[in-house]
């Protein structure tokens, strides 16, 4: 049995939105995961952050204690 022109028409305008549903919900999986990566990322550059802040807070304190060890040095001499 063989479709006329207009069946085979409308068949296929019928499919598009199943089509476009499909390919919206693979991209929806997509930017999914890419928002959990660049969360993760996001993650990874604060903790980074942190550590440097830390780091530096370290260092600063160390010269402190360096100058006033020297202040004390300079007095008692």
């Amino acid at each position: 049995m063989y479709y006329s022109e207009t069946k085979v028409i409308l068949g296929g305008l019928a499919h598009v939105p199943i089509l476009i549903f499909i390919v919206n919900f693979i991209q929806g999986k997509f930017e999914a995961i890419a928002a959990k990566e660049a969360a993760v990322r996001k993650e990874e550059v604060k903790s980074r952050e942190v550590k440097a802040n830390s780091t530096e807070v370290i260092k600063q304190e160390v010269r402190s204690l360096e100058v006033k060890e020297n202040e004390v040095k300079d007095d008692t001499e």
